[in-house]
């Protein structure tokens, strides 16, 4: 029998549509309870087929409560776009997001669905007792601390500190995606779901996603390579 949750959050997606196809399936399969889906970004680069992934959150938006966090690879898709800040992206896999799209740097045919869908984004998300987020925030000060740190917005999308640490003073979980592992994540207040589904020659290979607040991981083979 299917648990209740509250909110499933799914990590890192980076372009690969037949596997986020088939994990969106078997949520919806699985909770008919209406969850609040909380997608911790990098929708895009180096998988296949990034277009159709956003394509798919989109449509999965309008008959789901969806939150969609903002990752690297999304900052810089949006620098590139908005201000032609081309390098960082091309050397992080945004070619294959590009090609995509048929276009090239300089000449980003992004739909203005897709461009809304990306600027919406948002660096973080927090309830009660989690706390969202792509990367991380510095395990050495508080949640509050993070938040008003003048730092914030890199170190939300780039953080990586906090994996490495022995331990951290934050008042809540936090859960986050951006660092790739073989298996979740789970210390004290900390859950890391970025199995590394694009990464499946290196070993990864996983798209993951964890039902809270009971911590149960619903988890899809890549299907993309």
């Amino acid at each position: 029998m299917a648990s209740h949750p509250e909110i499933i959050a799914i990590g890192d997606i980076h372009g690969c549509a037949e596997s986020n196809e088939a994990l969106l399936n078997t949520l919806d399969d699985t909770y008919n309870n209406k969850p609040t889906y909380v997608f911790l970004g990098d929708y895009t680069d180096r998988g296949p087929d990034s277009r159709r992934v956003v394509e798919q959150l989109i449509e999965f938006d309008q008959n789901h409560e969806c939150v969609f966090l903002t990752g690297n690879h999304d900052q810089m898709l949006l620098d590139a776009y908005e201000k032609g800040e081309w390098n960082l992206w091309l050397s992080n896999g945004g070619n294959t997001t590009l090609s995509n799209y048929d276009s090239s740097p300089g000449d980003f045919d992004l739909p203005e669905e897709h461009y809304e869908f990306f600027k919406n984004t948002v660096l973080y998300w927090e309830t009660e007792d989690y706390f969202f987020v792509h990367g991380g925030i510095s395990p050495d000060l508080t949640i509050q601390e993070n938040l008003e740190s003048k730092y914030e917005r890199d170190q939300f999308i780039w953080q990586r500190d906090h994996v490495y640490a022995r331990k951290n003073v934050w008042e809540k979980t936090v859960v986050f995606g951006h660092t790739p592992v073989k298996e979740p994540i789970v210390e004290p207040n900390m859950l890391g779901i970025d199995t590394g589904c694009v990464y499946k020659e290196r070993g990864y290979g996983v798209l993951t996603a964890v039902a809270l607040p009971e911590t149960k991981f619903i988890q899809q083979e890549s299907l993309d390579f």
